[in-house]
C-alpha cells in the first residue's frame, strides 16, 4: 500500500503531467504558428493567481481506433474560475495540442460543468475557441456533447453574460456555440468559422477561396457582422474581454460596476455647439459628439467595421456604464439599412439583457430605400430595430442632433414608444420628410403653376422649415422632455441618469415575445 508521501509525489506527477497538454513537440508548434497554449492565454485573462482549475484529470472514454492507448489529462480543454479585475469569472480555453483540441463526450461535460456553475453563481462565461471540431473518433457522442453546450448557450443567455474569443479553427456546428454568445472577438491572421471549409465550398460551389477570405477576422467583422471586434493579437483579444466585462453586471440581475470618474458631471463643452454644420447636407463625425460627451471622450466601439452608418458601443457617464446607439452621418448619411437594423437591434437587447441604459444620438433621414433593400427584407429587419427598444425596459435617453424623419423618428428610441428623457438640440428637424420632399408633393401644382417654379420651391421651402422643421412643434406636445444646447449634453443626461436610477418598468407577462426574426 502507497505511503502518504507517495500518494504527494503521484499527485505532483499528475498535475505536471495536465499542464503540458499534448507534449512539448505540439507546444512549441503552437508557438510557431504564433498562437499561445491553453494556459498562456488563461494567465493574460484573468488576475495573476486567480485560475482555479476544474477537472485536470478527466480523460476521454473513446475505446476504438487505437484511442484506448492515448489518454491525456484534461482531454484537450482547461476549464475552471478565475477573476478578472477581481470580479468572478467562469473559463474554458481549449487545448489545440491535444487531439487538435477535437471535442469529445468528456470534453463537452468539462464545459457544460462550468457553465452550471456560472449560472448558479451568476457569473459570466467566457470560452477561448481553438478547436478542429468534433471528435471523429467518438461519433455521435461528441455531437451530443456540442449540443449539450448550444442548450446551456441558450440557457445561460440574458442570464449571465457569454463572451467568445476565437483563437484559431472554429469550424462546422463548432460554430453555433459563439454565435449564440453575447461577443465573439477574433484575433487577425489565426482564427476562422465557417460552417463548410474551402475544400466543401470548391466541391460544391466550384469556388475558390481560401479560410482567411472565407471566415477570417476580417470578413466577420466587415461583411458578415458575425463577430464584433477584430484583435492584432491574442493579447489584444483578452484586453476586449476585459474591457467588455468591465461594462457589464456579473448576471442579469445585478448592476454594472460604477466607477469614480475624475471628468467632471456638469462639464460643458462648447465645441459641441459647432458640431452640426449649417449645411444640412454636409455630413460628420458622431464619433466627435460621442467623445465630446462621454467621460474622458472614451467610447468601446462595437462592431465598428460592419454597417458603419449606425454607431454602438460602450461609455461613461459620470462613472456610470452606458450603452451608446448612434446613427454616423458620415456614412449613407446615417440612414437605416438591413444591416445598421440587425446590428443596433441586437446590442440594444444585450444592454436591455443586462440593465445598461442606452443613450441614444439621432441623426436619421430615413431606412434607406432601393430594390435590394426591399427584396432583402429591410420591412422585417428594421422591425427589429422598432421591436428591440419597444421591449427595453432600461433608463433610455435620447438626443436628436439633426435630422429624425418618418418611421425613422419613431424606431430611435422616441418618447412613443417608451424613451424616458428625449432631448433635442436646436439644429433638430423633427418631421415626416425633408422640407423639399415635403414642399414637392404638398405644392407640386402650385409650384408648376408659378411664373418661377424654382424661386417659388425655394420661398414655400424655407416657410415649411420655419414652421414644421424644428425640435419646437415636437416640444410643445411634450414628444421632447427640452430642447437643449449641444453644449448642454453631457450635464443633461447624466441629471436624467440619476433621476431614472431606480426606474422601474416592466412588460406584460408572456413566454417570450416573437421578435420578427
Amino acid at each position: 500500500m502507497a505511503t502518504s508521501d507517495e500518494r504527494l509525489e503521484q499527485l505532483e506527477r499528475m498535475r505536471s503531467e495536465a499542464l503540458l497538454g499534448g507534449g512539448p513537440v505540439r507546444i512549441e508548434r503552437q508557438h510557431t504558428f504564433g498562437k499561445l497554449t491553453a494556459r498562456e492565454r488563461l494567465d493574460l485573462l484573468l488576475d495573476p493567481g486567480s485560475f482555479v482549475e476544474l477537472d485536470a484529470f478527466v480523460m476521454h472514454r473513446a475505446t476504438g481506433f487505437d484511442m484506448d492507448r492515448q489518454h491525456v489529462l484534461g482531454d484537450g480543454v482547461v476549464t475552471g474560475h478565475g477573476t478578472i479585475d477581481g470580479r468572478l469569472v467562469f473559463v474554458f480555453s481549449q487545448d489545440f495540442t491535444v487531439f487538435g483540441g477535437s471535442l469529445s463526450e468528456a470534453y463537452a461535460e468539462k464545459i457544460c460543468k462550468i457553465m452550471d456553475l456560472a449560472m448558479k453563481v451568476g457569473a459570466p462565461v467566457v470560452g477561448l475557441n481553438d478547436s478542429g471540431g468534433a471528435r471523429i473518433q467518438e461519433g455521435v457522442a461528441s455531437l451530443g456533447g456540442y449540443a449539450d453546450i448550444f442548450l446551456r448557450n441558450v440557457l445561460a443567455s440574458g442570464v449571465v453574460p457569454q463572451v467568445s474569443v476565437i483563437m484559431g479553427p472554429c469550424a462546422g456546428g463548432a460554430v453555433y456555440s459563439p454565435a449564440m454568445t453575447d461577443f465573439t472577438i477574433m484575433v487577425q491572421g489565426t482564427s476562422y468559422m465557417f460552417v463548410t471549409g474551402p475544400n466543401v465550398v470548391k466541391t460544391v460551389t466550384h469556388e475558390e477561396v481560401d479560410s482567411e477570405y472565407l471566415g477570417g477576422a476580417a470578413t466577420h467583422t466587415t461583411i458578415s457582422g458575425v463577430a464584433h471586434l477584430a484583435a492584432a493579437d491574442e493579447a489584444t483579444a483578452m484586453d476586449h474581454v476585459r474591457r467588455i466585462l468591465g461594462h457589464l453586471p456579473q448576471n442579469n440581475l445585478g448592476e454594472p460596476p460604477r466607477l469614480v470618474s475624475t471628468d467632471p458631471p456638469d462639464r460643458r463643452d462648447v465645441e459641441l455647439d459647432h458640431v452640426v454644420p449649417d449645411d444640412p447636407q454636409k455630413p460628420y463625425d458622431m464619433h466627435e459628439v460621442i467623445r465630446h460627451v462621454a467621460d474622458d471622450g472614451d467610447f468601446l466601439e462595437i462592431q465598428p467595421g460592419w454597417a458603419p452608418n449606425i454607431l454602438i458601443g460602450f461609455s461613461r457617464l459620470a462613472g456610470r456604464s452606458v450603452g451608446i446607439v448612434a446613427q454616423q452621418p458620415a456614412f449613407l448619411a446615417g440612414a437605416l439599412d438591413i444591416d445598421a437594423s440587425i446590428k443596433a437591434a441586437r446590442f440594444v437587447r444585450t444592454c436591455d439583457c443586462f440593465n445598461v441604459p442606452l443613450v441614444t444620438f439621432v441623426d436619421v433621414p430615413g431606412f434607406l430605400p432601393g430594390v435590394g433593400q426591399e427584396h432583402g427584407g429591410i420591412i422585417k429587419h428594421g422591425a427589429k430595430l422598432l421591436y428591440a427598444y419597444c421591449e427595453a425596459t432600461v433608463p433610455k435617453l435620447t438626443v436628436i442632433t439633426r435630422k429624425a424623419y418618418g418611421g425613422a423618428y419613431d424606431v430611435m428610441s422616441s418618447k412613443h414608444i417608451r424613451g424616458d428623457m428625449n432631448f433635442a438640440w436646436p439644429t433638430a428637424e423633427i418631421a415626416v420628410m425633408g422640407a423639399a420632399g415635403a414642399v414637392n408633393i404638398i405644392f407640386k401644382d402650385q409650384i408648376a403653376r408659378a411664373t418661377d417654379p424654382a424661386a417659388e420651391q425655394r420661398r414655400l421651402v424655407a416657410e415649411y422649415e420655419a414652421e414644421f422643421n424644428n425640435p419646437y412643434v415636437a416640444a410643445a406636445r411634450g414628444y421632447i422632455d427640452d430642447v437643449i444646447a449641444p453644449s448642454e449634453t453631457r450635464p443633461r443626461l447624466i441629471r436624467a441618469l440619476e433621476m431614472l436610477a431606480d426606474k422601474r418598468d416592466t412588460n406584460p407577462r408572456k413566454k417570450h415575445g416573437n421578435i420578427p426574426l
